[in-house]
């Protein structure tokens, strides 16, 4: 947090407590193989804490434009 002053503190999830609780950890594929991993998801949690939204198909690209609409809609 300090090295970059990034405005908020970041989740190392070791123990995978928070994904399993967001549901985004389970079975995957690729290229033939099966094995368990993150599914990528994003969640917008509001001021209170409770998730505004969540966006179950995040494309890299066109991601942060999206959240930061929305993140302006819940701030009024």
């Amino acid at each position: 947090m300090n090295k970059y002053d990034l405005p908020f503190t970041l989740l190392a999830d070791e123990s995978k407590e928070v994904v399993k609780k967001y549901g985004v950890w389970g079975p995957k594929k690729f290229m033939g193989r099966a094995y368990e991993g993150t599914s990528r998801m994003s969640f917008l949690i509001d001021p209170e804490g409770k998730v505004a939204r969540v966006y179950e198909k995040v494309k890299p690209g066109d991601h942060a434009g999206e959240v930061l609409r929305d993140r302006a809609a819940i701030d009024g």
